[in-house]
């Protein structure tokens, strides 16, 4: 597998590579402006110089003639590091005076002047053409070689580029470390990482030098603990597992072996029966922990949606019936006509409902010789949705309904019928919870018995 590059390097390349072919494009345009201004004025010079010789031609009776002397023409031409050529040309092309065969391209229409690029002895040479047509037609031609507007075009190259490429170069050094520097926390952040325990879930420690790196640690924080209070729900999981399931088998192991120590199959029969129903008590409390557990997986953030509490209710109540029927209990709703929505989940609203009707059917019978009655109510109350599940049992005391909240409590009455774990009350407030309910226990209206009552965030109609 190919190794890939540094982000300090992928940082210092993007920030590199836009900025070397700006100034790249910014020094071709300085150069080309620089050089252009520098040619303008050497042609400028040059056409001083024709000025200066057109300026010397006079009408004599035999024609045109040139009036200076060789110094003269020497001083008007002089140049301390170009050769200067020239000719004054009559308007049939002839030469007056100057170097013969000295030609360059004429200037067109009203032009008076022309600039080009000649070659005569050998020699590339700038030349300029200048027309007069006073006292007489004639042309002046002055050309110069170019050694000097080279060497000026080399020093502008020399004198602007190697300084900005050495700039170029002591930027992408000190971006190198900036950034270096910059990225020192992301690296002591992924070491702290790499050399921590898998079992370690403690935050790991951020100096953050800037907000994104701060944003990353907070992120990878809120994830360990995320997985902390995963694994902690996990680890309490098991602990409940082994702790409340070893009474039931212990019961179903006994029974088992007092059973097959009798010869009496009315003895069998009685200990299968017993077996039956402390495996229904256990099969009930593994449903109870993988409910709960459940519930502290959601704690994290369960996704909560408009749920139609009626046809909720409805369904469940509809699903303990033949049980309620078994249990000469009559079961009940009050409150279906109205509908109600509320933000909540689905399958935690029916754990709740089913867990309080259970709890009702268990421990809410009525006394002897009085009929047992369990009634699920809706109602809205202040802003809120209340499911409240009624019996006319014994009911509960203050100091029962604060403990029976949580996880293992049991009341009075389920220890005395020996059932159930204390896990559906603990289950109901967790849900709640979740969902952001309030739970309420409180004495049955009208009577005795209890009023277990959850309070759901009501929504607007629409």
């Amino acid at each position: 597998m190919s190794r890939k590059p540094s982000l300090r390097a992928r940082l210092v390349r993007h920030v590199l590579l836009p900025l070397g072919l700006t100034w790249l494009l910014g020094t071709g345009v300085t150069v080309g402006v620089a050089y252009y201004f520098a040619q303008k004025a050497f042609d400028r010079a040059l056409l001083d110089d024709a000025h200066a010789l057109a300026s010397q031609v006079r009408v004599a009776p035999a024609g045109l003639s040139l009036e200076l002397s060789t110094d003269e023409m020497s001083a008007v031409l002089f140049d301390q590091s170009e050769l200067v050529f020239f000719a004054v040309l009559r308007p049939d092309g002839s030469v007056l005076a100057g170097h013969p065969g000295l030609h360059a391209p004429s200037p067109q229409g009203q032009a008076r002047s022309r600039f080009s690029e000649i070659y005569y002895q050998g020699q590339t040479l700038r030349s300029v053409v200048l027309r007069r047509r006073e006292p007489a037609p004639f042309e002046v031609v002055v050309a110069q070689t170019m050694g000097s507007r080279n060497a000026l075009l080399h020093n502008v190259l020399l004198y602007s580029v190697v300084p900005q490429v050495l700039l170029l170069l002591l930027l992408a050094v000190w971006l190198r470390r900036i950034i270096g520097q910059e990225l020192q926390p992301l690296t002591e952040l992924q070491r702290s990482v790499d050399l921590r325990d898998a079992l370690d879930l403690t935050p790991v420690p951020v100096s953050a030098s800037s907000r994104d790196i701060e944003h990353l640690g907070t992120a990878i924080n809120a994830l360990l603990a995320r997985v902390s209070h995963s694994m902690r729900a996990q680890r309490e999981f098991s602990g409940n597992v082994a702790h409340e399931l070893r009474t039931p088998l212990a019961g179903i192991r006994a029974l088992t072996e007092y059973g097959l120590a009798q010869q009496d199959p009315v003895l069998w029969r009685e200990q299968l029966q017993r077996i039956g129903a402390s495996e229904a008590r256990a099969s009930r409390l593994v449903e109870q922990l993988l409910a709960l557990a459940l519930a502290e997986e959601a704690d994290a953030g369960v996704q909560t949606e408009p749920v139609a509490l009626n046809d909720v209710v409805h369904e469940t109540v509809l699903r303990y019936m033949p049980r309620a029927d078994v249990a000469g209990v009559d079961l009940g709703v009050q409150g279906l006509e109205q509908p109600f929505k509320v933000a909540g989940n689905v399958a935690l609203i029916e754990g709740i409902l089913g867990n309080l009707i259970d709890n009702a059917l268990r421990y809410g019978r009525a006394p002897q010789g009085q009929a047992s009655a369990v009634t699920v109510v809706l109602a809205q109350r202040e802003g809120e949705v209340q499911l409240s599940v009624i019996d006319n049992g014994p009911g509960l005391t203050p100091q029962e309904r604060s403990h029976l909240v949580q996880r293992g409590v049991r009341g009075m009455q389920a220890e005395r019928l020996g059932q159930g774990a204390g896990l559906g009350l603990a289950i109901v407030a967790k849900f709640a919870a979740v969902l952001q309910a309030r739970f309420e226990l409180s004495d049955a209206p009208g009577g005795p018995g209890l009023c277990a009552t959850v309070s759901f965030r009501v929504l607007a109609s629409g």
